[in-house]
């Protein structure tokens, strides 16, 4: 295992700024994010020229651990397209894994399982793993659904972030069953409160010693990606919470 490093920790930042906080910071590699509403890239922005991106990225020197693609709608031929570009662009950068959102709650299962299915053969196809966010707004909020999708689409990973379990409507949620199907791992302290998605380091209940273990024991040897949200109004100087997050995690891989 290896500490990690969110784009989304510098959102405010441009993007040659972040990358080069990132760098100084003595991060080993980025959690890469493509989302229609930025900060840094977005999905039309990789389908536009993957090659052109992955040369961007590739001058910024530091390696890639992750793609966290939000696609401009949840399904069709567009999202289809932007994943495959992104997938692309994994490939070209040797990045193992594109993870993506579930459909949102209230969605068909079944409708969800085809989906995810479909995306699976795309990722394949360049070599890449996918993986399905937890997270409290899908149909993933719920651990066992999570489960489920896992079971259901051969070859789906999950993206672990336990803030959504902790703090999500449902929370706080056993998502202990997950561990085996974890391929990537998102952290930021949270508290039970949904106020408390994202607090300072010690002030919340996310016991990190023991999700360090249990991934172990599962044989994870990939990315804990510190994931402090630089987002408004944080409430507390974000730089010194991502170092503190890094050197706590270092302290336990």
């Amino acid at each position: 295992m290896y500490v990690a490093c969110s784009t989304l920790c510098f959102g405010s930042k441009p993007f040659g700024e972040a990358m080069k906080t990132i760098r100084d910071y003595q991060f080993p590699k980025v959690d890469l994010v493509v989302r229609p509403d930025g900060p840094h890239l977005t999905p039309a922005d990789v389908l536009a020229g993957p090659t052109q991106v992955a040369q961007r990225l590739k001058a910024q020197n530091v390696p890639v651990a992750a793609i966290s693609l939000t696609a401009s709608a949840p399904d069709g031929i567009v999202a289809r397209a932007e994943l495959k570009a992104c997938c692309r662009l994994a490939r070209l950068l040797s990045v193992p894994l594109v993870a993506v959102p579930a459909a949102p709650l209230g969605s068909d299962f079944e409708t969800e399982v085809g989906r995810l299915t479909d995306w699976v053969k795309i990722a394949n196809a360049e070599g890449v793993i996918l993986t399905v966010e937890t997270h409290s707004a899908t149909l993933t909020a719920d651990p066992t659904v999570a489960l489920e999708l896992c079971r259901s689409v051969r070859g789906l990973g999950i993206t672990l972030d336990p803030s959504h379990y902790h703090s999500g409507p449902n929370g706080p949620a056993n998502y202990d069953p997950l561990f085996p199907f974890v391929r990537h791992v998102r952290l930021r302290d949270s508290g039970p409160r949904p106020d408390q998605f994202q607090v300072q380091v010690g002030q919340g209940d996310v016991e990190y010693g023991r999700i360090v273990n249990q991934l172990d024991r599962c044989h994870y040897d990939r990315a804990l990606t510190v994931d402090v949200r630089d987002v408004p109004p944080p409430g507390f100087p974000v730089d010194s919470e991502v170092r503190k997050l890094k050197y706590l995690l270092e302290s336990l891989v």
